[in-house]
């Protein structure tokens, strides 16, 4: 797994708020210059934060970050399967042998 710098969850949650909070006023007013370029920088920081090309994706992945663990997010991230936990098996019981004993 690769090192990698994650933004506190805080931050991630107030940034994403904004950017729904934007996203709701441009749908509103999509004609309105001021709010669309508002909305596009909520979006831009929102990528920056999420390491992510466009804001859609940081959304998704913000909003990932935000209901997992630091575990899970990381693995999601590098594309890796989730391990499968191996049952707990006891140890094979002791064999004894049928010879008589000297």
């Amino acid at each position: 797994m690769r090192a990698m710098l994650l933004p506190a969850k805080a931050e991630v949650a107030r940034q994403l708020r904004r950017y729904r909070a934007w996203e709701r006023v441009m749908l509103a007013s999509p004609y309105d210059r001021t709010v669309r370029a508002t909305f596009e920088d909520s979006g831009y920081t929102l990528c920056v934060l999420m390491g992510k090309r466009c804001a859609r994706e940081a959304a998704d992945a913000a909003e990932r970050y935000l209901r997992t663990n630091l575990v899970t997010y990381l693995r999601e991230q590098d594309g890796r399967p989730q391990p499968r936990r191996a049952a707990r098996r006891a140890p094979p019981p002791e064999r004894r042998s049928t010879a008589p004993s000297p």
